[in-house]
């Protein structure tokens, strides 16, 4: 029998029960539609934490003191203090696979500007900081050097600052502000970041020269971070390793000793977030396709009773030369039909949910072409699988007995 006879059977079958078809289907709909919203939902995460945290600089190697355990207590990193300006000097000597490299220290206080004042985090850095980031100033200059070596008393401004110190909209370069008592004259601003992947506001800081912060502030010689940036990604755990290398020899640590610092690279940030992100993907699809599968035992339900209620059809087809395969085949496709059909309505609702999700949660969201055929091929097979006993039944019917039922 060929294949359009056997789809044109299905199709009748299915209009004689509209509803009861409709009800079937709906189960592979719910299933369908939450597995396309639950992986977009993933999917859209996944790719809001790496271009967040691509955005931060995806060259970036953060350095910091190593957390050693003291008395049975482990310290913060900030109160570790193992990197000096020394490390600095020797981490810019003729570096091979790293390029720009930034000390940074920091602290936490009130700034003031006349009589508007805001509680913000000043970060002492060194010029090639911005380019660490990847973060690019809107107006004005960045210090320079000389001002490192002066330590002078400029800075640089984040749009969080600009709007709670200068709420009547003037411009602030070249205006004084105050941080603990200390004024800084402001000779850039920087362009607007926004909240980083931990929700953290990136626009609320102060940048200042880093010996400016160190003297003046914290009346410190030691960092609290190093950062530094790879030629390109593909360079990164060649930079790790050098830089590792070099500090090992500034520390004068001997061999198969620890290391009394930490480097991390912002490759192996975003791959750990974005494995964590897979997982959690991984876990909702599964979740949701539990509906897929509790769809499919309401096909095989509906495909049982179906062919309870066709068994003189299916005698009187048998009777006239139809042969086991072909019966076989006329429920297996109608089973397929329905779930496929299914499928398809899921899909336009799936997308239609993430579209929901996005605009009126604000959550990322992200459909791809993978989970669309995924979806699909998932529609088949539950309709060939569910299908194929129901079918197998009717299939083995004896004609004789089948004309008798009643």
């Amino acid at each position: 029998m060929r294949i359009v006879n056997l789809i044109q059977l299905a199709l009748r079958a299915i209009k004689r029960n509209k509803m009861r078809a409709f009800l079937t289907m709906l189960g592979i709909i719910i299933g369908v539609a939450a597995v396309i919203a639950m992986v977009a939902i993933g999917q859209g995460s996944k790719q809001s934490i790496q271009s967040q945290l691509s955005g931060m600089g995806s060259n970036m190697i953060v350095i910091r003191p190593n957390s050693n355990i003291q008395g049975g207590a482990r310290l913060d990193n900030t109160t570790v203090q193992t990197l000096t300006e020394p490390d600095v000097a020797a981490l810019e000597k003729d570096p091979q696979y790293f390029t720009a490299v930034s000390p940074q220290v920091s602290s936490r206080g009130q700034v003031i500007n006349g009589p508007n004042n805001w509680t913000t985090n000043i970060q002492g850095v060194s010029p090639d900081f911005l380019k660490i980031r990847s973060w690019p100033l809107q107006e004005g200059v960045n210090f320079t050097q000389q001002d490192v070596k002066t330590s002078a008393k400029v800075c640089l401004v984040g749009q969080t600052i600009v709007s709670n110190l200068f709420p009547d909209g003037s411009d602030p370069i070249g205006k004084m502000i105050r941080f603990k008592n200390i004024p800084f004259k402001i000779i850039g601003v920087l362009s607007k970041k926004g909240e980083n992947t931990f929700g953290q506001d990136q626009d609320d800081v102060i940048l200042a020269p880093v010996t400016t912060v160190q003297k003046r502030i914290l009346a410190t010689i030691y960092y609290q971070t190093i950062f530094a940036s790879a030629l390109d990604e593909k360079s990164t755990d060649k930079a790790v390793d050098e830089i590792t290398n070099v500090l090992r020899a500034s520390h004068k640590l001997p061999p198969g000793t620890d290391d009394d610092f930490t480097v991390r690279s912002q490759a192996e940030l975003i791959n750990t977030f974005t494995a964590t992100s897979q997982i959690l993907t991984i876990l909702l699809a599964v979740i949701a396709g539990i509906s897929l599968i509790v769809g499919g035992i309401g096909i095989m339900n509906i495909m049982y009773v179906s062919v309870t209620e066709r068994t003189k059809e299916i005698g009187l087809r048998m009777s006239i030369g139809a042969r086991g395969i072909d019966i076989l085949m006329q429920f297996l496709v109608e089973a397929i039909l329905i779930s496929v059909t299914g499928g398809l309505i899921g899909v336009a609702f799936g997308i239609a949910a993430t579209k929901l999700v996005t605009i009126f949660l604000h959550w990322p969201t992200l459909v791809t072409q993978a989970s669309v055929i995924l979806s699909f091929m998932v529609c088949f097979i539950t309709g060939v699988f569910f299908g194929y006993y129901p079918a197998l039944k009717a299939s083995k019917l004896d004609p004789i007995e089948a004309l008798r039922y009643e």
